[in-house]
């Protein structure tokens, strides 16, 4: 009896190691919305050049308008990258290494993509999504009326939660150039 059922576990074993393919679904879908983001940020900065060709921008109000698109086609790059990061480290976590993204013989990071656990890949998409919030902030903050004292309160309260947030997902290291 002991034989049958480990002969039993072990074809559960080698169908249950095998299905772990099916997240395949989710890496070929992150790369497809990856590409959709990336041509609909390519999209949104076209649309910026076109409204900047059309008419030089002559007053605040068109200016921030302008920028608005701009930083909306960035922060639509951004969830690209996002998605990148995402359906690469579900890849190498249950499917497979990438083997063309290492060089022969290395063993260092290499950078972004390099992900080795759950924690590093959920570590580089917090940092990718805290950027990108920080980026629509900044968006939503151009179009923000300061005609109050209550509207430069807010606005500056938004700078500093901005800069906060830009502090902690550096991990309070010393931005350098």
């Amino acid at each position: 009896m002991g034989r049958s059922s480990s002969a039993l576990e072990r074809r559960f074993e080698r169908w249950l190691w095998k299905f772990r393919l099916i997240s395949i679904v989710p890496v070929v879908m992150s790369l497809v919305s990856t590409a959709a983001s990336f041509i609909c940020g390519t999209r949104e900065i076209v649309h910026a050049l076109l409204l900047l060709a059309d008419s030089a921008p002559d007053d605040s109000k068109s200016i921030a308008k302008l920028l608005g698109v701009l930083v909306g086609g960035v922060d639509l790059y951004l969830i690209g990258i996002a998605l990148l990061i995402f359906g690469y480290g579900v890849y190498e976590l249950l499917i497979s290494d990438i083997e063309a993204a290492r060089k022969p013989g290395d063993t260092g990071a290499n950078g972004l993509l390099d992900i080795r656990s759950l924690d590093a890949l959920k570590e580089k998409l917090v940092k990718v999504i805290v950027v990108a919030l920080i980026v629509s902030a900044f968006k939503a903050m151009l179009v923000l009326p300061i005609d109050s004292a209550t509207n430069l309160l807010i606005f500056s309260a938004s700078v500093l939660l901005l800069a906060l947030s830009a502090f902690l997902v550096t991990g309070g290291k010393k931005l350098t150039h």
